[in-house]
């Protein structure tokens, strides 16, 4: 029998999987960047870091393979990333446990490879904000930015290979403890890779310890940021990061819980 012209035809069904992942991806950025922690996480501390760092290198002391700003702007774009990966990454998801969000988008059309996939583009819309910003104060303070096109392509490189690792961590973290534990260790993890794990010092101011640090993700990370801005692929740094990933990943999706 066929539908009269004009006569509404209902036609359930689930909204295509590229559809799904954009209005997912755009929602969780919208609600990072709303809130007020995730947007100091983000961007507020990386930028004062980042002055704070080149304006008291000189009287400090630290010995830097080069000018401040240009050893030191690119990791405190790896920093970024660490921040909004990991840290924001791990206390939202670990809070939308707790109130049962996860549940309920559990029971939608959404799938769980679709509702992850969301958060990781928004994570990576947030940092080309974050770059953005943090970049233009580099520049701001004399930066001369990565060489070329090969520098600016290798410094996207590694920060999609850190975003990879520090996500998954994050949602590690998020999956296996309570919404107030994931929110002390995510902060106390923070802080001490952003003191000791070689993402916005380079590895060889750390002495003896800095053949140590570069197996962290974080040290992985800065020292990819910082070999990308001389237009250089850090292989050995990007396979660790890829290392970090596959690692977190498995424990993820073992031990990750919905609820």
């Amino acid at each position: 029998m066929s539908t009269p012209s004009g006569t509404f035809a209902p036609a359930p069904g689930a909204a295509p999987v590229l559809r799904q992942l954009v209005t997912q991806a755009g929602m969780e950025a919208r609600l990072m960047l709303r809130n007020g922690e995730q947007l100091l996480l983000a961007v507020v501390i990386p930028v004062i870091v980042l002055v704070a760092s080149v304006r008291g290198a000189d009287r400090v002391g630290v010995n830097l393979d080069g000018r401040p700003i240009d050893v030191l702007t690119p990791g405190v774009l790896a920093v970024a990333v660490m921040s909004t990966a990991f840290t924001s990454l791990a206390i939202a998801t670990g809070f939308e446990r707790r109130y049962g969000v996860l549940k309920r988008l559990g029971t939608a059309p959404l799938s769980r490879a679709t509702l992850l996939g969301g958060k990781v583009v928004a994570l990576l819309l947030v940092e080309v904000l974050q770059f953005v910003v943090i970049g233009g104060v580099g520049f701001a303070l004399g930066w001369s930015g990565p060489e070329g096109v090969g520098g600016y392509l290798a410094l996207v490189l590694a920060a999609v290979f850190g975003t990879a690792a520090f996500a998954s961590l994050g949602m590690l973290l998020a999956g296996s403890l309570r919404a107030e534990a994931t929110l002390a260790a995510a902060n106390l993890v923070y802080l001490l890779l952003l003191a000791g794990g070689a993402v916005v010092l380079p590895a060889e101011a750390y002495g003896g310890l800095g053949d140590v640090v570069r197996w962290l993700p974080s040290g992985a990370l800065g020292e990819a940021a910082r070999a990308a801005c001389d237009a250089t692929v850090a292989v050995r740094d990007l396979l660790v990061l890829v290392g970090w990933a596959v690692v977190g990943s498995a424990l993820t999706a073992r031990t990750f819980q919905w609820e």
